[in-house]
């Protein structure tokens, strides 16, 4: 049970790259981030992370017209479908070449990719019982470059493809007489946007040197006539000769149907006549002539609003067919990468991939509806709040976030400092984060009033890159990695109370004693040292380790220490004797990855590796440990085994991931990964004309490496938190999967669990539950239980289940919705049962804290109702007195009319 914890959400990071879309009901927008998919319910506030990923980072995103499925397509072209609903992955595709994108028709019936220069259209999954989910309908060439971007119109009768040729094409779904395809050209530049009018072929086409051109068509969506029978079955102009082309799926797939264009248009039928263009108009965005790029844009039809995202971060919006600008606003310093507009036009959703920023912008009202960004550098650091409700990052961009787990969300960004984060960590009041940065300060920060209240530093400039504070929350301990020496404020004064001397090396990291003033602190010199804070800062006991120190942590009971050391061993002390009492080598657990400039294999690299984050459980039984590597290793610290390896990561698109290297990317030249290919997409480097200066030529792309670089476990025992490259990974118990008896024997069945309710035998089914151990059956007795019957259960309960009973309860609370009924079973059990378990607080205490956390988010969310129904009583209340005081002034005026009558 301890070690059944499963991948639950992904906080610091919003939206990576890729295409932002909207749910049906458009309360809800799915980001890409990295190899996985957030979705952000705008409604309620929540986030969530879908227990799915590809191989590499996402690049297009297809989104079913009813919001059930979803078509992942990564950087390579690997494609997964996927179902919102059961959130599982129900098909495996490969396009064999990056998809530019993917585009469901409004009827649900097809879905067009374009990759290369050639858009395909497959049959749409799930309407029929199919083997295969993708089965490819019509190929359709005409653009000689890349296709950029696609839409449909209404009917779904045709649909336009815009491409990097400066051209856009038009093509029809069906095998219509008067339309097959149609070239539209008229821009300068690569097409972003191409749009059709609503229940129209009129077309709006946008470049990226932000010209727009209205076309008009002579034809309207009923005037599209089928071809004949006969002329339907005959082959295609060029199909013989395209066979290679049109095998776009796996081997044995159907082949579809080809349509080539020609530049020469295509032919009239007898009787029929071809739909025509012709441009109405063509305005420009640049006309003060600061020339800027235009990145991304969005068309919503029923309101005909355009919305144009650019590369310095500004957005215009326009109302088509007139042009007429209706707001244009910056909202950051980067390129706007995707724009996105919900169903009914409202909310318009931007994503910066150069920050990592998620904003949703409701234009009528012009405010933020949801404003979110993660760290766009790693993230260094994390430490969770005493009550397990929140956890603050820190990272190397200089900032310090704290999230809400329950939300998945940041509230609060601190920005005072101007480097690194190092470290960062709750006091135990919960309302003060204090963190170290490389800047030479640690800052203290309330979160009352979201300010900085404290600055320290240190006589000299010192980079600090270890940070501990005492359980009382009075003293605050840095090290630093340039002068060796450990420095002791006072958090009431903010004075330098001691700076402790004796490292020969830089300090790695420092922890505290839970239960006594005692810091132990471990640096590469190869020592432990543990100063007593109350025996004026002497030092108490040096341990002598066998290699450089890395990283100390306590266990929660204060009678164990881990050190991790450089040749990736963890060593266990007992602080008290000052005598190692275990060790575990786990250097060959890391598994590490062989980079892409790396000569050495990955088997030779990993003897130099070691793990860089320890932290034990909330029982002390076990301890977490990670590093360079894409594994978090979970031992169990009496045996002195490896219990479980749980993969971060499996996306490619990060460094140090494969432990083999692939020979083809290798050639007579060398890696093709060390081979700088010049010109980017806006992210890279942009080569110009010699004497040209534009663009960052110092900017580079690389490929950011996989590791841990911290690991916390929740204060509740029931989740542990990563910071890796992907972000901030939450990992929680999973119950539903594990079947985990106690005290099993033949007769405990469900069968008799019943039979004991039946009989009004509560506690009898209580215990019987309890050792069979299933949280549904166990839910089912509980709440069967009279409410008048709960003090007489909970007071003839063996004390083994009264623990059990409270850390039931203490999980269910935090989802169910009987309020009252459980809290009065928690008031029960601890008013009955309380010297018992004091005499056991520190074994229970995780319980404690995990019924704590329950009922406090209970208790905000009440009061937020309460407090939203009393405002608006309120509010009715005061209406009410003003009507009934102008009814009154009223009546006293028709009054007097009266009287003067």
């Amino acid at each position: 049970m301890k070690f059944a914890y499963k991948f639950s959400n992904l906080l610091g990071a919003v939206y990576r790259h890729g295409n932002l879309s909207f749910s049906k009901d458009g309360n809800s927008v799915i980001s890409p981030v990295g190899n996985r998919i957030s979705v952000f319910d705008l409604k309620n506030n929540k986030s969530e992370t879908l227990p799915v990923s590809t191989t590499k980072n996402i690049a297009c995103v297809g989104l079913s017209p009813d919001g059930n499925l979803a078509i992942l397509v990564d950087e390579d072209g690997a494609a997964l479908l996927v179902s919102l609903i059961t959130k599982a992955v129900l098909h495996h595709y490969h396009f064999h070449k990056p998809v530019a994108s993917v585009r469901f028709s409004p009827d649900g019936r097809k879905f067009v990719v374009t990759k290369d220069n050639v858009a395909l259209m497959y049959h749409a999954p799930g309407k029929n019982r199919e083997f295969n989910a993708f089965v490819l309908d019509k190929t359709y060439f005409g653009p000689y470059d890349e296709t950029t971007c696609i839409d449909w119109t209404d009917d779904s009768k045709c649909f336009v493809v815009g491409s990097k040729d400066m051209s856009t094409w038009v093509f029809g779904a069906e095998r219509w007489a008067n339309l097959i395809y149609y070239s539209l050209g008229g821009h300068k530049d690569i097409i972003v946007g191409c749009f059709f009018e609503k229940d129209s072929l009129d077309l709006y086409t946008v470049s990226q040197d932000g010209a727009i051109c209205v076309w008009e068509s002579d034809t309207e969506l009923d005037g599209l006539v089928l071809r004949k029978t006969q002329e339907t079955k005959r082959p295609v102009e060029g199909e013989e000769e395209e066979e290679e082309d049109r095998g776009e799926g796996e081997e044995g797939q159907p082949r579809g149907e080809v349509i080539r264009g020609k530049t020469d248009g295509p032919v009239e039928k007898e009787g029929t006549k071809n739909v025509r263009y012709k441009q109405r108009s063509k305005h420009f965005f640049n006309k003060e002539g600061n020339f800027n790029n235009l990145t991304a844009a969005a068309f919503h039809k029923p309101t005909h609003i355009l919305v144009t995202g650019f590369a310095s971060g500004v957005f215009h919006l326009h109302e088509l067919p007139d042009f007429n600008l209706i707001h244009s606003l910056s909202i950051s310093d980067r390129r706007i990468s995707t724009v996105s507009i919900n169903s009914s036009g409202d909310w318009i959703g931007f994503g910066c991939s150069g920050l990592g920023q998620l904003l949703v912008w409701e234009w009528q009202s012009e405010s933020y509806v949801f404003k979110q960004q993660g760290h766009f550098n790693s993230m260094a650091a994390l430490c969770y709040s005493p009550d397990g409700q929140y956890i603050a990052t820190g990272g190397d961009d200089g900032k310090v976030k704290v999230w809400n787990i329950s939300s998945g969300l940041c509230f609060v960004t601190f920005t005072e400092h101007t480097s690194s984060v190092t470290n960062v960590t709750f006091a135990s009041s919960g309302f003060v984060i204090v963190s170290a940065s490389l800047d030479g300060t640690v800052r203290a920060f309330d979160l009352h009033r979201y300010r900085n209240f404290r600055t320290f530093t240190s006589p000299r400039p010192a980079q600090f890159s270890s940070l501990a504070l005492d359980p009382s929350g009075d003293l605050v301990s840095a090290g630093a990695q340039d002068s060796f020496e450990v420095y002791i404020w006072s958090m009431q004064t903010g004075r330098l109370l001691e700076v402790l001397g004796g490292h020969e090396g830089p300090v790695s990291c420092l922890c505290f004693s839970p239960v006594q003033s005692v810091l132990a602190s471990v640096s590469w010199d190869k020592t432990v040292r543990l100063w007593d804070m109350l025996d004026s800062w002497q030092t108490k006991e040096t341990l002598r380790l066998t290699s450089d120190g890395l990283v100390v942590s306590y266990r929660p009971d204060g009678k164990e220490l881990a050190v991790a050391t450089l040749d990736g061993e963890i060593s266990f002390w007992n602080p008290q004797s000052a005598n190692q009492t275990g060790s575990i080598s786990g250097r060959h657990d890391l598994q590490m990855g062989r980079r892409e400039t790396d000569k050495i294999t990955a088997k030779q690299s990993a003897k130099a590796k070691s793990f860089t984050a320890l932290c034990y459980s909330a029982d002390g039984e076990s301890i977490l440990a990670g590093g360079q590597s894409k594994f978090v290793c979970i031992y169990h610290i009496r045996e002195q085994i490896l219990m479980k390896k749980f993969e971060i990561s499996c996306n490619l698109s990060l460094d140090a991931m494969e432990e083999l290297l692939d020979r083809r990317k290798m050639t007579e030249f060398g890696s093709l990964a060390l081979v700088d290919e010049g010109v980017g997409d806006g992210d890279g480097v942009e080569l110009s004309l010699p004497g040209v200066r534009k663009g960052d030529m110092s900017s580079r792309r690389f490929k950011p490496e996989i590791r841990v670089s911290s690991l916390r476990f929740s204060p509740t025992g029931r989740s542990w938190a990563a910071t890796s490259t992907e972000g901030l990974m939450i990992y929680s118990l999973d119950g539903a999967l594990v079947f985990d008896p106690f005290d099993l024997d033949l007769d405990v069945t469900p069968a008799s669990v019943r039979r004991q309710l039946r009989q009004a035998e509560w506690a009898a089914a209580i215990v019987l539950a309890f050792r069979l151990n299933e949280n549904a059956l166990t839910q089912e007795v509980v709440e069967a239980v009279p409410y008048q019957q709960i003090p007489v259960v909970c007071s003839s309960l063996p004390d083994v289940y009264v623990e059990k009973l409270l850390d039931f309860i203490a999980s269910v609370l935090e989802r169910c919705g009987h309020l009252q009924f459980y809290l009065t079973w928690a008031q029960s059990l601890l008013t009955q049962n309380g010297q018992k378990l004091k005499s056991r607080s520190g074994a229970i205490l995780p319980t404690i804290q995990s019924l704590q956390k329950s009922i406090q988010r209970h208790f905000e969310d009440l009061s937020k109702l309460c407090d939203w129904n009393m405002y608006n009583i309120r509010y009715a209340v005061a209406m009410s007195k003003q009507r009934g005081v102008k009814r009154t002034a009223e009546d006293e005026q028709g009054g007097e009319a009266g009287q003067v009558l």
